[in-house]
């Protein structure tokens, strides 16, 4: 964290909220010492944090606020989290897609950003069960003079299914669309990732439309910023010993890259420059 005396209060807390989700908690002498900054200057922080329901004040400093496992944030609150490391993901896992390839993209934000990020990617054929990553490739596909698509443009296919607060479609109608069609690479957005639950979502239809794009796919890529470690949702729908690759953002910190690192296939950590680590896991 800066040590700037002449942060602003807006970024100051911003600081200390990422501190407090990287660390799952932080004490006030820390703080002060780490913003060069008052003991009350820290308090009124938190104090301002714990209003907007941001943190939990605890004796001596804060700790996330929990939030139930069945809480499934809608798609604008999601797309104000972390939107610079969902770029960086997006574009070290568009690197992934090869020209001519059948991909299948769930829902959610990161997935999102990833759409827009293989635009690019010539003669694609995109599954989706995401109503705004269709939407990504519907609005940049205008067809040419004669009423046809441009030479390249990706084939979009969207599944029907019940409709989410983030905007996938799930659901039987959704599952048995999936269960027909086979891709090259899943890109596959999580509400949560850990070692004991593996990959999980607080909505039970959208873990058995998620398990059955992955038994569609012959590689699944998990897209996914830092925040998402540690976080589990209601229901678990897949081991991490599934995932072929995680792509996920440099604000993990390195015990936590290592810890992912053992316990998944494979690692990408993306940085606004590209890639600045990529490893193998034990898993």
């Amino acid at each position: 964290m800066s040590d700037n005396q002449n942060l602003l209060a807006e970024q100051r807390r911003a600081l200390i909220l990422d501190e407090v989700r990287r660390r799952g908690g932080v004490r006030v002498n820390e703080l002060t010492r780490r913003l060069s900054v008052s003991d009350m200057t820290v308090r009124r922080d938190l104090d301002a944090l714990a209003r907007q329901g941001l943190v939990e004040k605890v004796h001596g400093g804060a700790v996330p606020v929990a939030e139930p496992a069945t809480h499934e944030p809608g798609f604008e609150a999601k797309s104000t989290l972390e939107p610079g490391a969902k770029e960086d993901i997006a574009r070290a896992a568009a690197a992934m897609a090869a020209p001519g390839s059948a991909l299948a993209l769930s829902g959610g934000t990161t997935t999102y950003a990833l759409a827009q990020q293989l635009l690019d990617v010539p003669d694609l054929t995109v599954v989706t069960n995401s109503v705004r990553v269709a939407d990504v490739f519907h609005a940049a596909q205008p067809p040419g003079p004669s009423g046809a698509a441009r030479p390249g443009a990706a084939t979009v296919v969207l599944t029907g299914g019940v409709r989410t607060p983030s905007d996938a479609l799930v659901g039987p109608v959704a599952d048995r669309a999936i269960a027909s069609l086979h891709f090259d690479v899943l890109f596959l957005g999580v509400h949560g990732i850990s070692v004991e639950a593996g990959l999980s979502t607080p909505n039970l239809a959208e873990a058995e439309t998620n398990r059955r794009l992955m038994r569609s796919a012959r590689r699944v890529v998990v897209v996914a910023d830092h925040t998402k470690w540690g976080t589990v949702g209601l229901s678990s729908f897949a081991t991490l010993d599934e995932v072929d690759t995680l792509v996920t953002d440099r604000g993990a910190p390195p015990r936590i890259r290592a810890e992912m690192a053992e316990h998944l296939p494979g690692l990408v950590v993306a940085g606004p420059g590209g890639v600045v680590e990529e490893s193998e896991g034990d898993a």
